[in-house]
């Protein structure tokens, strides 16, 4: 019964956000508080809500700080000139933009860290996608495949939780799968191509008064003066122009998060300011410090140098307080469903379902089949919950097999693209609510492409040797 009510409620509420019956945030609350009194928990909802609301306070802290603080840089300036970079390297093609998002994504992937990633992505490239009148879902689509492909480093989370759990070694689990990792990475680069090259095509059907008709560069005609603000509509942005000195046009980020000429502008602590990220970055990555708390100093700092006046301070602190709502309430509304899943005994029942499902005569083939199970479970369930519940009784098994404990790791971790599309993880909450992408509508153009590349790493795993069978 609780294998079927756990599996039933993540169902559902997939499919009300798919749908777009309920917001993400009221379907995380409500279904599974439902579902949580059919499986008889009573007044104890309470207790376990809470204690989930308590492990994932940290988390919630961690967000709040950390969009405080990249709000800050951006309004400062910190990240005009990488903008321009990539202005200048891919320019006004739709399909250059999108391979730009695929390699930027991947360089701050490296960190290990999802939320800043997807923090500094959207906040480099929204607004050229918002210029050029390009659908945000295809950035956030993209920046989600990527990361989640990049999510298996050792530092990242799951390749560090498997040899907790099994006892190996994080560069033995991740050094033999590099060139898995290199082969899902070229599919998301076709991915990333195939997308920009969509959004081309729709741009210069839908708009051709701005795009003309010519398919092959994207270059931009020579616009028309606004007709109205930048947001107002696709092709209201695309025409916000500047006039050079020598009488011609160009796209500019006037009315953007990356107006050149907002007040909050700081070009003077430019330096600064990039050895504060630089610093905060370093310390990220060495972990000596609770992550919220290393936030929480960085923006303290960022606040008390760029805007010294009391009264600035709290006006840019109200200026991004939307967007802190907006994410830590969807973190704390997924404690609803971790809580209910973990309190009930949900979670605990859907591993031991899976394990026990499995024939013993796929014995040998125990290794491939911890990879395709990961691919749902570490969607329907926390990291935590699969590499340190149903991982170690997956290789107690396939050990009976002659499957060793490495091989089992390596493959429990092809699932992680899939992984880090799940409503479970914050920092796709993060993604979406940055970018203003309705969830059902990401899932919608992500998660098959998540599928295939999870795939591909697992087979290619398998194909290079280091994935052995029994």
């Amino acid at each position: 019964m609780l294998v079927a009510l756990g599996f039933l409620m993540v169902a559902t509420f997939m499919v009300l956000i798919m749908t777009k019956r309920m917001t993400p945030m009221l379907a995380l609350i409500i279904v599974p508080t439902v579902f949580g009194l059919f499986a008889g928990a009573g007044l104890g909802l309470g207790d376990m809500v809470m204690d989930a609301v308590k492990s994932m306070s940290g988390t919630a802290a961690l967000l709040m700080f950390a969009i405080m603080y990249f709000g800050i840089m951006i309004d400062v300036g910190l990240f005009d000139k990488l903008v321009a970079a990539i202005l200048k390297l891919v320019g006004n093609d739709p399909a250059k933009v999108v391979i730009g998002t695929a390699l930027l994504t991947a360089v701050i992937s490296l960190d290990g860290d999802g939320s800043t990633t997807f923090i500094v992505v959207t906040a480099a490239l929204l607004p050229v996608y918002q210029r050029l009148g390009m659908s945000p879902v295809v950035l956030t689509c993209v920046a989600g495949l990527t990361n989640g492909t990049l999510n298996v480093v050792p530092w990242g989370g799951p390749t560090a939780r498997a040899a907790a759990a099994l006892g190996v070694e994080a560069t033995d689990i991740f050094v033999p799968m590099l060139p898995s990792l290199g082969v899902a990475l070229v599919v998301v680069g076709i991915f990333a191509w195939q997308l920009g090259l969509s959004e081309r095509r729709r741009l210069h059907r839908e708009m051709p008064e701005v795009w003309g008709t010519e398919l092959g560069g994207g270059a931009l005609n020579r616009p028309k003066a606004p007709a109205g603000g930048p947001g107002s509509s696709p092709v209201a942005v695309l025409e916000a122009v500047a006039t050079k000195g020598d009488g011609t046009e160009r796209p500019t980020m006037d009315g953007t998060a990356l107006d050149p000429n907002r007040e909050t502008l700081r070009p003077k602590l430019f330096i600064f300011n990039l050895v504060l990220t630089v610093a905060i970055m370093v310390l990220l990555i060495i972990d000596v410090v609770p992550l919220s708390y290393l936030f929480m100093v960085g923006t303290g700092i960022a606040l008390v140098v760029n805007f010294p006046k009391v009264s600035d301070q709290m006006k840019m602190i109200t200026a991004h307080s939307s967007e802190i709502i907006a994410v830590v309430s969807m973190v704390l509304a997924a404690a609803v469903l971790t809580g209910v899943l973990s309190g009930t005994g949900m979670v605990d029942a859907m591993s031991a379902w899976l394990v026990d499902i499995i024939p013993d005569s796929m014995g040998p083939y125990l290794a491939v089949l911890t990879g395709l199970i990961s691919v749902p479970a570490t969607f329907f369930m926390s990291n935590d919950a699969f590499y340190f519940g149903v991982l170690p009784v997956l290789t107690e098994a396939g050990a009976h097999f002659g499957i060793d404990a490495v091989d089992m790791a390596r493959a429990s971790i092809t699932g992680q693209p899939v992984h880090m599309q799940s409503p479970l993880v914050p920092a796709i909450l993060l993604l979406v609510s940055m970018a203003k992408v309705d969830l059902g509508d990401h899932h919608k153009k992500v998660l098959w492409r998540a599928l295939v590349v999870s795939l591909v790493m697992l087979a290619s795993g398998v194909l290079f040797g280091v994935i052995h069978m029994g």
